[in-house]
């Protein structure tokens, strides 16, 4: 898989509330390969959301290093965070957070807006994440159109549209059925595999966990276990 995607080193992230100190992360190292799909499991409180938005440069560490693609993104100011954010990294959360009045294909192109990339780019690009997780066809749908599971596509290919090195999935399959969550995770392995992005996905569910490669435990801010899933 070459070099690291994302390299952790001795994280920790302690949050000041009043007088009491909450240490959310303590210590943390950890490496992810490029083209990794590792899934983040543990309790609520256990660290993994403030992992995902340091991950994410939605927050910084309170020490301790965070590298991503080599560049060390602990330390930039809001601005570099937000264009790190903007080029490098996708999102993808429980609630598909789509834009109600507009059609698969304008919520896909909504990233690329503030880009201020030309219109014939941004249909071609757009057209082509819906088809990278097999819905071109509902292109011209709106969101009270589609099922659950085809708005949690158009909710990939919007945050793949850029085509970002990182994949951040927080409890993707939360709202879907059995059968369109499976569904949902044989479309983050294909971008995985066949694509080379890097994902990190959060979930509670062990059947879910195991369509990554590797599955990270956290408990009290650590890490206790890092495995790779076999058989996957």
């Amino acid at each position: 898989m070459g070099n690291p995607s994302i390299e952790i080193d001795n994280l920790s992230k302690t949050y000041h509330l009043g007088e009491v100190s909450v240490e959310a992360l303590r210590d943390v190292t950890l490496s992810i390969a490029r083209g990794e799909f590792i899934a983040v499991m543990g309790a609520s409180g256990s660290g993994k959301s403030t992992l995902m938005n340091i991950l994410g440069c939605l927050d910084r560490p309170t020490s301790g290093s965070y590298r991503l693609d080599g560049d060390d993104v602990g330390t930039l100011s809001r601005d570099a965070l937000a264009g790190i954010r903007r080029k490098k990294i996708g999102f993808v959360f429980q609630g598909f957070n789509l834009l109600s009045r507009m059609t698969a294909l304008e919520n896909v192109e909504l990233p690329m807006i503030y880009d201020d990339t030309p219109a014939a780019t941004r249909l071609e690009r757009a057209r082509e994440a819906l088809r990278a997780v097999g819905i071109l066809d509902r292109e011209h749908h709106l969101p009270s159109q589609m099922s659950g599971g085809q708005q949690q596509r158009v909710a990939i290919a919007r945050a793949i549209v850029n085509t970002p090195s990182l994949l951040l999935a927080d409890e993707p399959t939360g709202n879907l059925d059995s059968v369109t969550s499976i569904e949902i995770m044989k479309t983050f392995q294909g971008l995985a595999d066949e694509r080379g992005i890097t994902l990190v996905l959060v979930t509670h569910e062990d059947e879910i966990s195991r369509y990554s490669k590797r599955i990270v435990r956290f408990r009290d801010g650590k890490v206790v276990s890092d495995s790779p899933v076999v058989p996957r």
